[in-house]
């Protein structure tokens, strides 16, 4: 596996710190944070942090929760809680897919588990239709050939499958895989990103991106985006995002690519480099956001999170910047429902541990959360590497897919 974005280091139920239980509010705000373990012998899990702005007990540990197997490789999860309150959370290495139910917010349990759905495999991202399921991006498909490009698979919130289809076309390149996607109900379309998670990859095929047909899930097309000054600025293709017109779409590349599509209700939809970021040997640019008119995303080589002005998504500039310690490599980001705090996990510096940052979505200016830290530490944030966990062990844990609760839990 490359290092970044895809450094991948039996229980069922829920196990609370007892301390932390008894004190626990049955309303607040909470941050869920979807955890691998350094121990094969011990369950990856969910963790559950209070962050209620007005509690005593900010940023502190109210459970987790364990899920069945062993190594699984926790890696993405929605980037939104979705109001069912259904969350959905990918094990990469093993293929496995788990269903969260918090609907009790302070008290998590796993209410579902699925591998392979239809014949494609490896599950990589999740996004919530129009209708309340759940689209998944499968990132290949095993058939009579071996392995081939996998595709888009419709679920219920309960994990059961609705419909699927196919990435591969005629003259598509094998090595194709799907990464992420995003939906544009207003187009009728979702666009998905084909970076593979595999280290030996195609970087060429990674470049494109695939048009489909939200209705009927029918493939389009499948084109790729162009370099820019720097060289290999369109190279694997991350997350599109929906701008707030509903029909605009920013896809960022790992390469610190940005682009703009065009033409995606016609026969030829195309990708413009409106912003790059510096690269830095071995990690990538990674996770956007998108609060009201601003774009926020990683830039490992600053050890930063990055605020874009988008009120003209043809020309983003920059207007915040929130600088991590030297050593930490951020990549997944993700926005709590009044679009003022940000959590963020990554790499090396960061491998063990979760900061938060404010953000203010008048100005889209940002800044590291002070407050968010434990008793007695020197530096803000919350480390998985000092633990007596609640369901059971002190195995270091590696945090990647973050969540905040929705407003009012």
């Amino acid at each position: 596996m490359r290092l970044v974005p895809f450094l991948l280091v039996g229980l069922v139920g829920c196990a609370a710190a007892d301390t932390d239980r008894s004190a626990a509010a049955p309303a607040g705000e909470y941050l869920y944070l979807w955890t691998a373990s350094t121990d094969s012998t011990t369950p990856d899990f969910l963790a559950v942090l209070d962050v209620t702005e007005d509690s005593a007990r900010y940023g502190r540990l109210v459970t987790t929760t364990p899920v069945p197997g062993l190594a699984n490789g926790p890696h993405h999860t929605e980037h939104e809680m979705p109001a069912d309150g259904r969350l959905f959370a990918n094990g990469f290495a093993s293929g496995q897919s788990f269903i969260f139910d918090l609907t009790d917010p302070a008290q998590p349990r796993v209410d579902g588990q699925f591998g392979d759905v239809d014949g494609y495999a490896h599950p990589h991202s999740f996004l919530r239709l129009p209708n309340g399921n759940v689209l998944g991006t499968f990132q290949m498909r095993h058939d009579a050939d071996g392995m081939t490009p996998g595709g888009l698979v419709e679920l219920t919130p309960r994990g059961e499958r609705v419909r699927s289809a196919s990435a591969d076309a005629p003259g598509l390149d094998p090595a194709t895989r799907v990464y992420s996607a995003g939906v544009v109900p207003a187009l009728d379309r979702i666009v998905t990103t084909t970076t593979d998670m595999d280290a030996d990859a195609d970087y060429e095929a990674s470049r494109q991106l695939q048009l489909w047909r939200l209705s009927d899930l029918s493939l389009r097309h499948t084109f790729a985006l162009p370099d820019g000054p720097a060289g290999g600025e369109g190279l694997n293709t991350a997350e599109p995002r929906v701008l707030r017109d509903g029909r605009t779409v920013l896809v960022s590349t790992f390469n610190c690519g940005l682009y703009l599509l065009e033409g995606l209700e016609g026969d030829a939809p195309s990708g413009r480099l409106v912003a790059s970021f510096p690269r830095k040997d071995g990690v990538y640019c990674a996770i956007p956001v998108i609060a009201g008119d601003y774009y926020l995303v990683t830039v490992p080589a600053w050890n930063a999170v990055v605020s874009l002005d988008i009120s003209d998504p043809s020309e983003p500039r920059e207007v915040g910047r929130a600088t991590l310690d030297s050593a930490d490599i951020p990549h997944w980001i993700a926005l709590s429902p009044d679009q003022r705090r940000v959590v963020v996990t990554g790499y090396q510096g960061m491998k063990h541990r979760v900061v938060l940052l404010r953000f203010d979505p008048a100005t889209g200016a940002l800044s590291i959360d002070e407050r968010f830290r434990e008793d007695g530490a020197s530096t803000p944030g919350f480390r998985f590497d000092d633990k007596a966990w609640p369901h059971g062990g002190s195995a270091k844990g590696v945090p990647h897919g973050a969540v905040f609760s929705r407003s009012g839990s």
